[in-house]
């Protein structure tokens, strides 16, 4: 995986993956932080810069799960988010 924070380019085998504003967002505050565990409330407030009590898991949830699907562009390519159960992701290879 080829990450440009700048360019705000994603690519995985070369090939570009298209995401939005906010997996892009979410994605670069957790490979910023390889390994740290990031609470669904710590993304909210990270990431939409706005109290995690106007937004639900589940927004978060959806995010990863879109972006999971578009990074994943072949069976071989390994997971990147990591879900820790009950609490949230990390980036981890």
């Amino acid at each position: 995986m080829y990450v440009c924070l700048e360019q705000r380019l994603v690519q995985v085998r070369e090939q570009v993956v298209d995401l939005t504003v906010k997996e892009f967002d979410i994605l670069a505050l957790l490979i910023r932080n390889p390994k740290r565990v990031f609470t669904y409330e710590m993304i909210i407030e990270l990431v939409w810069n706005e109290d995690y009590s106007n937004y639900s898991r589940k927004a978060v949830n959806n995010h990863i799960s879109n972006m999971r699907k578009k990074l994943k562009i072949s069976p071989d390519v390994p997971d990147y988010i990591k879900s820790v159960s009950g609490v949230g992701y990390k980036f981890d290879i």
